[in-house]
């Protein structure tokens, strides 16, 4: 799995014009699934960011965490983040899963963010969605389950 991670004052996720998902302070996260990826996989990275130390403490420094803070995550199911561009002008979309089992992780990453006691949000699988956020900092994060790092 590969998640792009923000850092956000506020972030909303719209379908068809009929707002979905909406935090104020919190991450905003992308999530792309790959072929190989497991259960094990979504708990890793939903653990992972939920424990960052990426919110600025009493001293200004980046040093708690979303669970530390009580803050919100927005997460969005983005299979784009898997396209490989190092060929040709067309992204390859080889490396990322089958849209069913990338659903299920994807459902199984947020419902385990959500058993950690955050409060989360989530935009909607298979669907053309706009994203509106305030990146905080700006801070983004690029992280990978244990599986994917290389």
């Amino acid at each position: 799995m590969i998640a792009v991670v923000q850092r956000v004052t506020h972030s909303q996720v719209s379908v068809d014009d009929e707002k979905i998902g909406k935090i104020e302070k919190g991450l905003t996260v992308f999530l792309g699934v790959t072929q190989n990826d497991t259960e094990s996989d979504a708990i890793y990275l939903a653990e992972k960011i939920a424990n960052l130390r990426i919110f600025e403490d009493d001293a200004g420094k980046m040093n708690l965490s979303l669970l530390e803070v009580g803050a919100s995550m927005l997460v969005a199911p983005q299979f784009t983040l898997l396209g490989d561009c190092r060929k040709g002008r067309r992204p390859s979309f080889a490396q990322a899963a089958k849209p069913e089992k990338a659903e299920s992780l994807y459902l199984f990453f947020t419902e385990h963010v959500r058993e950690l006691g955050i409060k989360t949000a989530t935009g909607r699988f298979r669907a053309h969605m706009q994203v509106e956020l305030t990146n905080d900092g700006p801070v983004t994060l690029i992280v990978e389950s244990a599986g994917n790092q290389n």
